[in-house]
C-alpha cells in the first residue's frame, strides 16, 4: 500500500515536469532574444528623437552627412556643400552614427 502511494505521488509531478522545459525555453528566448531587441529599438527611437541640426549621421544605406533640417517624419541631410537629400527618420543607423561621432581611441 505504501509503495502504491509513493508511485502515485511521483506520477503527479509528470504534468508539470513535462511543461517545465517548455517554460524554461520561453524564458531563455525572452531574455536572450526579445528583451535585447526591444531595448535596441527604444535606443534607436530615443537617438532619432534627440537629433538636431548639425549632427553628423550615417544612414542605413551608408550615406554620411550633417542634419540640415528636421520634420515630423523626415530629415534633410547635407552630404556635400549645397547637396541635400531627404530621408525618413527610420533610415538613421544608430551604431554607425555613434561610431562616427565617438571614434574609438587608437591603440598604441
Amino acid at each position: 500500500m505504501i509503495s502504491t502511494i509513493l508511485l502515485q505521488a511521483a506520477g503527479g509531478l509528470g504534468g508539470f515536469g513535462q511543461l517545465l522545459p517548455i517554460v524554461l525555453i520561453i524564458v531563455v528566448f525572452y531574455f536572450f532574444m526579445i528583451r535585447p531587441q526591444v531595448k535596441k529599438q527604444k535606443d534607436q527611437k530615443k537617438y532619432v528623437d534627440e537629433l538636431k541640426k548639425g549632427d553628423k549621421v550615417v544612414t542605413t544605406a551608408g550615406i554620411h552627412g550633417k542634419v540640415a533640417d528636421i520634420n515630423d517624419t523626415t530629415f534633410l541631410v547635407e552630404v556635400d556643400n549645397g547637396v541635400k537629400i531627404r530621408f525618413d527618420k527610420s533610415a538613421i543607423s544608430l551604431e554607425a552614427s555613434r561610431a562616427l561621432n565617438n571614434p574609438a581611441p587608437a591603440k598604441a
